[in-house]
């Protein structure tokens, strides 16, 4: 397992709002799930730091950008669709070794 990707992940969120909450937990289920040791996360409250969303272009919270591996993407929403995620991230055949 040394050899996989570690997944790089940058969550937006405003504050604690409930859909900011959902998406921390919700990611957080995900990589432990799906990713076990091999990602990291960074959690960036707009209403703390409002220019660091608009340098990535993130006009709606929550909104997860994933950094690495390669090619970056990038989801709105609470992430509450597990599958749906797991499709955009491109991580689905992770999910069916498990």
């Amino acid at each position: 397992m040394s050899g996989r990707a570690l997944f790089k992940f940058r969550l937006y969120v405003a504050g604690d709002t409930q859909n900011s909450v959902l998406a921390r937990a919700n990611l957080a289920s995900i990589c432990e799930t799906h990713l076990r040791e091999h990602y990291q996360i960074e959690i960036v409250d707009v209403l703390r730091e409002p220019k660091r969303g608009l340098v990535d272009g993130v006009f709606m919270t929550p909104t997860l950008l994933m950094l690495a591996p390669s090619p970056a993407k990038k989801i709105v929403g609470n992430l509450s669709q597990t599958e749906r995620v797991l499709q955009v991230l491109g991580l689905e055949s992770m999910a069916a070794h498990e």
